[in-house]
């Protein structure tokens, strides 16, 4: 049938109907044929949404592919917690004779690109089960009942298809879970609230025929708007957390995803894997990729260390830019980033590893550190100093311009991020406190007294090193960029100038 055949008879009706009036015809039982026809085709269209979500399902189905968990790098304390939690899905006879119950849910939660999706493909292959993959986008919907029943579409065609490729268990995987299993709240009925309680009556029901057996694996990086009823034990058993990579991950990461890229033989996968701290495994993922097309832009045969260096500060800062400054901005930039630097060489000696007034991204300047000791606990002198790194900039304007510009916006939030994690710490003035109980007026008091105290105490370690500012302003300003050891020279010598 023609595409424009609908929009024909869409005008052609009307036109009919209004002639038929005109010349005497009784038009009401024809519109009450026509109002019948349409109440049934929508409900086909409604009923064809559902349909429609369990067809792409069984495109889905086809398999993730022979991912495995060796091909999976930096979550090796959640691949072993996923892995023995598939052994009950693997040796179901077995784990009977001792009285075990499988586990009908995992949850999977992190920040996002740190695998979670991934850990849930390898599962499938693990458990040489069927792989059936939603969103929980794709069971919210305006029509009530609508996603309750693509709930149970998704269970039922798991079952169906496990049954039909002669499979002993299908694993559902559903990311984005919070979108479906947020917290109920009282009053009127949701839609949502209709598609959770599906989803927690299938769950209460996947063992009520041994075979095929189900398990369901969710993602979400909001574990705390789930609602307690599906967290519980005997729906989602295992909540096994996907953080970001340490170091070893990091690398075994890099190497994975540089398989299949031309290295030089020089190239350090170490000292990525440092440079890199904070990284994701989706971040480290574009790093290679962006090193390759570095390059391939020089027209190189091998990607090199500085090509993986620059994709780090691409993939942190954002690309190069050609924004032009005028020569008062770009020395305006130039004292800002030295009082990073100063104040980041004062408390942690040869942390620099680069100062550039090169724009990137939002930046029209940056300092780069090197690699930090992996930490997981800091303590309260730690956290001053990285307040007063941060502080560095809008002190030595305010030293040499007697104010302060825009460019220390982003300096501000960090501190203020960092001041707010030592309130939680109890690591203020404070004392141990519910940070929820205390007043916005008490907390903006006590960020005030932190923060000045801090700066006051900036601007005095920036002004008894005034002799680097004057040393390393004009050759940053000509050559605009420093490596790490140019600025550790020329702070050594300026250190040894008469004040």
């Amino acid at each position: 049938m023609p595409r424009w055949t609908k929009e024909v008879l869409i005008g052609f009706v009307p036109v009919l109907l209004i002639f038929l009036a005109f010349i005497g015809v009784n038009i009401i039982p024809v519109l009450l044929v026509v109002a019948l026809v349409g109440v049934l085709t929508l409900m086909k269209m409604r009923g064809g949404i559902a349909v429609g979500a369990s067809a792409d399902r069984k495109r889905k189905k086809k398999g993730p592919g022979k991912l495995t968990f060796d091909e999976i790098g930096g979550q090796d304390h959640p691949k072993e917690e996923l892995m023995e939690a598939l052994t009950f899905l693997i040796r179901h006879e077995e784990i009977q004779k001792f009285g075990i119950r499988p586990l009908k849910g995992i949850l999977l939660t992190g920040p996002p690109g740190t695998g979670k999706t991934l850990l849930a493909k390898a599962a499938s292959q693990y458990t040489d089960s069927v792989f059936v993959a939603a969103s929980g986008s794709e069971f919210v919907e305006m029509y009530v009942g609508v996603g309750a029943g693509r709930i149970r579409d998704l269970f039922h065609d798991a079952r169906n298809q496990a049954t039909k490729e002669n499979k002993k268990s299908a694993v559902i995987f559903i990311d984005e879970i919070d979108v479906i299993g947020g917290k109920r709240e009282g009053g009127q009925q949701r839609e949502y609230d209709q598609t959770l309680n599906q989803l927690l009556t299938e769950m209460d029901g996947i063992y009520n025929s041994d075979c095929p057996r189900i398990l369901l694996i969710a993602a979400t990086n909001r574990k705390e708007m789930l609602d307690s009823a599906l967290l519980r034990p005997g729906r989602f058993d295992r909540h096994i957390q996907v953080d970001l990579p340490d170091k070893k991950g990091r690398k075994h990461i890099l190497e994975i995803h540089a398989k299949n890229k031309p290295l030089a033989e020089a190239v350090n996968m170490d000292k990525i894997a440092e440079e890199s701290f904070g990284f994701s495994g989706a971040q480290l993922e574009s790093v290679m990729n962006e090193a390759a097309i570095y390059m391939m832009r020089e027209d190189k045969q091998e990607i090199e260390q500085r090509h993986i260096s620059m994709a780090i500060d691409k993939v942190m800062m954002g690309e190069k830019t050609d924004r032009e400054s005028t020569t008062e901005e770009k020395r305006r930039v130039a004292i800002h980033e030295l009082g990073h630097a100063i104040m980041a060489e004062v408390v942690r000696p040869g942390s620099v590893s680069q100062v550039a007034l090169s724009p990137r991204g939002q930046a029209l300047g940056y300092v780069r550190h090197n690699p930090q000791q992996e930490q997981y606990l800091y303590t309260k002198s730690f956290l001053e100093e990285q307040i007063m790194i941060a502080l560095g900039g809008a002190a030595s304007e305010e030293i040499y311009y007697g104010g302060r510009s825009t460019g220390s916006s982003n300096d501000f939030e960090q501190a203020l991020n960092i001041v707010q994690t030592m309130m939680k710490s109890g690591l203020t003035s404070l004392g141990i406190i519910n940070i929820e109980m205390v007043t916005t007026e008490e907390l903006m008091r006590e960020n005030n007294v932190v923060l000045e105290a801090l700066m006051s105490r900036t601007r005095d370690v920036l002004e008894q090193h005034h002799n680097v500012f004057d040393q390393s302003l004009e050759i940053l300003l000509g050559e605009e960029t420093l490596s790490g050891d140019q600025f550790r020279c020329l702070f050594r010598e300026s250190s040894l100038l008469p004040a």
